[in-house]
């Protein structure tokens, strides 16, 4: 039954995903993609279509699984942020070389401006280099239509197919109209075995059909309803995505410039062409980093045509917002969206009651016996141990950095050095760090601060509660030297004599001070008295 909803870019994506028929999600929770498997495991009808939907230990694994679907006929989402798709790497190259039998989508959503990410990466390029479709829509209609068209487009030429997303898609709502619905595809198997085995000799064919599919898939985005020409005058614009939104604004709908909108990849060569032969000048506007720009200016290009982020028009970091546009177009912004400079930030901060906190005081106070004492963190809410008044950590890299950095700095001289983790990262990333410095007996004290939750996305659960003694034990760690706590005050002095000792044994301890996550506590609370 068609019907109109108000959703999220994400929901959208979750409903047209829903909608094409899915068996499985698959993700581990990252904004700004979180809310995708957030509806799927919510939704009535995924739950009377029994599609699978639990939290994944890690983005490779989630792409692993969803890969399983597809041998077996059936159709699967992969959900990811863009640093997400780093860990996830190597199973998503090698998903091209093997192709797909069911379809097989992921999405990757980004996060220009860094809002709640380490960097800016465009995953653009990863869909580039693993030469496979890309999707990038416009507006929430086209999140919801295109996820349905990748997953056909993927079983049509037997290949995964990336949507790309931005924070500002993700998060911002508008009305969307549905289609029917799809059934679940039956259980089938690939007739060609051998191309899911990457021997080499099976490698070296598969990549030559991939190659030779390349043609194929730029036919497919020339004629791709996503992709639309408009003549105009001398002046061209090429919008990505969102972007395309943005310059709407700035014209009130009505654009005079020569235009085209892109929304599938690879690139439309022959739009792109017919622009550069009409037009003087072409301004790219694109969320994110100059993927485009980089490809269109090339190395020798000397025509000054192509404006856009490498030229200062728009900026270079950053994302893009409607203001940017305006200023590249020579439009006089009537609201701007920057931040009213008469308004103090207030940076993030850990919330009153949390266990972070009295370990960071705690370890504060333990390490002021140390000159040297560094302390390596990674990506959680713990991370926030770095601000004022704690900061009490020296490093955060990336997901399960901590222990790894510990140990290379340990091995390097450095003592006393320690980690903080949190017990989601630790599942994560984290083991394989603390595997290898069992094996080297580094003299490294690892403290994994355990909320029971995956609390910086929103309470998601973890992989390891209640198996991180467990597992600990079974990498090698001496059964003496995991420490299991409870962080309030009345423990303080325990925990602190706990963490003297563990510094001054030469070799791999664990301290584990476990406390439920104050926010799911109240919450859990909230909802045992309703």
């Amino acid at each position: 039954m068609n019907e109109k909803i108000l959703l999220l870019g994400d929901q959208a994506i979750a409903l047209g995903a829903l909608h094409a028929g899915i068996s499985g999600v698959y993700a581990y929770p990252g904004a700004p993609s979180t809310e995708i498997t957030e509806y799927i495991q919510e939704s009535p009808l995924a739950r009377e279509r029994g599609v699978y939907s639990d939290w994944c230990v890690n983005e490779k694994t989630a792409m692993e699984a969803a890969l399983g679907v597809s041998y077996v006929g059936k159709r699967a989402l992969v959900c990811m942020k863009h640093v997400g798709l780093n860990v996830a790497a190597d199973a998503f190259v090698n998903s091209a070389m093997t192709g797909t039998h069911g379809g097989l989508v992921v999405v990757v959503a980004d996060d220009p401006s860094m809002h709640s990410s380490q960097n800016e990466q465009d995953s653009r390029f990863y869909g580039k280099f693993a030469m496979i479709p890309i999707f990038e829509p416009a507006n929430q209609q086209e999140a919801y239509d295109m996820v349905r068209s990748a997953f056909d487009l993927s079983e049509e030429v037997q290949l995964p197919v990336l949507v790309r997303i931005t924070t500002r898609m993700a998060h911002s709502r508008s009305i969307i109209k549905t289609q029917g619905e799809r059934q679940q595809n039956r259980l089938s198997f690939p007739e060609d075995r051998g191309r899911w085995v990457l021997l080499p000799d099976n490698a070296r064919r598969r990549y030559n059909v991939l190659l030779a599919q390349q043609t194929t898939l730029e036919k497919i985005a020339e004629e791709s309803p996503y992709n639309e020409y408009f003549e105009g005058n001398n002046k061209g614009v090429i919008a990505y995505g969102i972007a395309y939104n943005y310059l709407m604004e700035a014209f009130d709908g009505v654009c005079n410039r020569t235009l085209l909108k892109i929304s599938q990849y690879p690139l439309p060569r022959k739009q792109i062409r017919r622009m550069m032969k009409t037009c003087d000048e072409i301004l790219v506007l694109e969320d994110g980093q100059p993927f485009v720009e980089e490809q269109l200016r090339g190395l020798l290009d000397d025509t000054g045509k192509i404006r856009g982020r490498l030229t200062g028009e728009i900026p270079r970091a950053g994302e893009l917002n409607p203001d940017h546009v305006k200023a590249a177009l020579g439009v006089l912004p009537e609201i701007s969206f920057e931040c009213c400079p008469d308004v103090v930030p207030r940076p993030p901060a850990l919330c009153q009651g949390c266990g972070h906190k009295d370990v960071y005081e705690i370890l504060n106070e333990v390490i002021k016996s140390y000159p040297d004492a560094k302390v390596f963190s990674d990506i959680g809410c713990y991370t926030l141990g770095a601000l004022p008044p704690f900061r009490a950590i020296d490093s955060c890299v990336d997901m399960g950095a901590s222990i790894t950095m510990a140990k290379g700095a340990a091995d390097a001289g450095l003592f006393p050095s320690l980690a903080v983790i949190g017990d989601s990262t630790f599942t994560h990333s984290g083991i394989t760090g603390l595997l290898d410095a069992v094996n080297s007996k580094s003299n490294i004290t690892v403290i994994i601060s355990d909320n029971l939750t995956t609390a910086m996305t929103g309470g998601q659960d973890s992989a390891g509660t209640g198996k991180i003694e467990d597992i600990c034990r079974g990498i090698g760690v001496e059964p003496e030297h995991i420490r299991v706590v409870i962080p309030i005050q009345k423990n303080r002095r325990e925990i602190e004599k706990m963490i003297r000792e563990e510094v001054q044994f030469k070799g791999v301890s664990v301290i584990i001070p476990r406390r439920e996550c104050i926010l799911m506590l109240t919450r859990k609370l909230k909802m045992e008295k309703a």
